[in-house]
């Protein structure tokens, strides 16, 4: 795309004033009028236009430096938006020989008053605060000199950045904390749900052993009455010494199966079926015989 080139400002009699700016004419040096967009005829060479004032809204980025009320230093940048007023530019233009300067000036002015009475985390948290308090203040003083302040806007908070990475350490830390409570209460839930499985689970085992015995005891019954109807003349004892010789023989060939050595003395069997017997009559003398293989097994 080529260059249209500068644009014509006028010559001589006829000066052009472009779209949104205003022109200043001097008569000798002394103030004359202000002159609008397109073109205008003026007294040359007695008079000329010796500036323009744009009336298009400008911003003016400012950074200032300070530190807050926990003695951390930041720096706050600043976008102020301004314009010139039309009906004020003879005060814009004689009044002022640096606006830029002087809006800078009431900006570190405001930021340096507001900011060190918050601490850091206020400071982030009242940035429109900030702002306000600035607008408010420009507001004031530069409608005197011809400019309105159409807007002002904290950009930018940025304290050092050791302080950062401070703040990133503490907040990680508290995450950190966070996600050790909850994986502390997880595992809580974990092993009070591995204790209440283990407890049912040993109720059931032991219900189960409960049954196993109960239907062991009436086998041994059903067995001992049994024998005892078809054979004549075999008493309990005798049904109960050979129910007992071949619970043992059991009792070895399983322990024989793991490759186990065990001393074994034939009396120990004698002895076992004595002691067996002499509990059973017992219990058979008192009517108790239930009662006795359910102590027994």
């Amino acid at each position: 795309m080529s260059s249209i080139g500068p644009v014509w400002d006028g010559c001589f009699c006829l000066q052009c004033i472009r779209e949104k700016e205003v022109g200043v004419v001097e008569d000798l040096g002394q103030f004359k009028r202000l002159i609008g967009e397109g073109p205008s005829f003026i007294c040359w060479p007695l008079q000329s236009v010796v500036g323009r004032l744009s009336l298009r809204v400008q911003q003016l980025d400012v950074l200032c430096e300070t530190k807050t009320k926990d003695n951390v230093f930041v720096q706050v940048g600043v976008a102020v938006q301004y314009k010139v007023v039309t009906e004020s530019a003879y005060d814009a233009w004689y009044r002022l020989t640096s606006p830029t300067s002087q809006i800078q000036a009431y900006v570190f002015d405001v930021i340096r008053s507001t900011v060190p009475r918050l601490e850091l985390d206020q400071a982030f948290e009242s940035k429109d605060d900030i702002a306000h308090a600035v607008l408010e203040q420009l507001q004031n003083v530069m409608k005197d000199y011809g400019y309105s302040i159409v807007n002002t806007l904290v950009t930018d908070l940025a304290p050092d950045s050791k302080v950062k990475a401070s703040m990133n350490e503490i907040n990680a830390a508290r995450r950190l904390k966070e996600a050790a409570s909850h994986q502390a209460e997880a595992d809580k839930v974990r092993q009070v749900k591995n204790a209440e499985a283990e407890a049912e689970a040993r109720y059931l085992s032991g219900l189960g052993v409960a049954r196993q015995r109960k239907a062991i005891v009436q086998g041994l019954q059903a067995s001992v009455s049994e024998f005892s109807e078809e054979v004549g003349g075999a008493k309990p004892k005798d049904v109960m010494d050979i129910l007992l010789l071949s619970q043992y023989f059991d009792t070895l060939s399983q322990v024989g199966a793991n490759s186990l050595i065990l001393e074994h003395d034939p009396a120990t069997v004698a002895s076992l079926q004595q002691q067996v017997g002499v509990s059973f009559m017992k219990s058979a003398d008192t009517g108790n015989t239930k009662d006795f293989f359910s102590e027994k097994f």
